[in-house]
């Protein structure tokens, strides 16, 4: 199918989803529908070695639509989003995300999705979600898996980001490569992967994840429910995006 907001592209048993929805590839729903069935599209392709998540613009994501998360919206925005990312963290083969400029909110979370993280020296990563009077709920639960405890705390609750270089030192992306040299990197990484079997890529993969344990798909499923019966009912979460819609500063009520 065609799609408008994003790319596909298959190349060498590499697929990659390109982010093209203006210079900070914000994330409405709409595109989160095109990514969708981009994944589904790519799911029964046994040939794949890897999957690509990469952008076109400034920023690999700037985050999701504000506007997506009011009214009737948000539960169809945090059903789509939320499928996105268990779609990422199934997907039988190795997931790499490309990032030259800032991932932030939806945009990180959809990063650390992935299996690996490869990003520029110009990068950035952060959840800013509190500051509109939201939590992020991807991030809630692979952060802590990711990071020191303390630090996702931190990254969660102030809502800061944190340079590609601080988020290289934490573990939580791969590598840093110079945006001047950036493209020869990516490519010399992924000629690395093309040399290997599909097959024997995707049983590693799964050996890799297998005592994990892991139930993001249950996880990711209770805590939507929770964000919208708990957090969307209080008067701080609905004045905060709002504010932000608005542009001005919120007036919290603290309830």
């Amino acid at each position: 199918m065609s799609y408008e907001l994003i790319h596909l592209e298959k190349d060498s048993n590499i697929a990659k989803i390109i982010f093209d929805n203006g210079p900070l590839n914000i994330l409405n729903i709409p595109m989160m529908k095109e990514i969708n069935k981009a994944l589904t599209e790519l799911k029964s392709d046994n040939s794949l070695k890897a999957l690509i998540l990469d952008h076109k613009g400034k920023a690999f994501s700037a985050g999701v639509d504000v506007g997506d998360h009011m009214g009737e919206k948000t539960s169809i925005m945090l059903k789509e989003f939320h499928q996105l990312c268990k779609s990422i963290i199934s997907f039988e083969s190795p997931t790499i995300a490309i990032t030259r400029g800032a991932a932030l909110g939806g945009g990180c979370e959809i990063a650390i999705a992935c299996d690996m993280i490869l990003a520029s020296n110009k990068a950035k990563f952060g959840q800013p979600e509190i500051k509109v009077g939201v939590f992020p709920p991807v991030a809630s639960i692979l952060f802590p898996k990711l990071l020191p405890i303390k630090k996702a705390f931190e990254l969660i609750i102030l809502g800061e980001p944190i340079s590609a270089e601080e988020a290289k030192n934490l573990g939580l992306i791969n590598h840093v490569f110079p945006i001047e040299d950036f493209e020869e990197n990516i490519e010399n990484f992924l000629n690395n992967i093309k040399k290997l079997s599909s097959v024997v890529l995707k049983h590693t993969k799964k050996a890799i994840l297998m005592n994990l344990k892991d139930d993001f798909s249950n996880e990711i499923d209770d805590l939507e429910k929770y964000y919208l019966e708990k957090l969307m009912a209080t008067y701080d979460a609905n004045e905060g995006l709002n504010a932000f819609m608005e542009k001005r500063t919120p007036v919290w009520k603290n309830e």
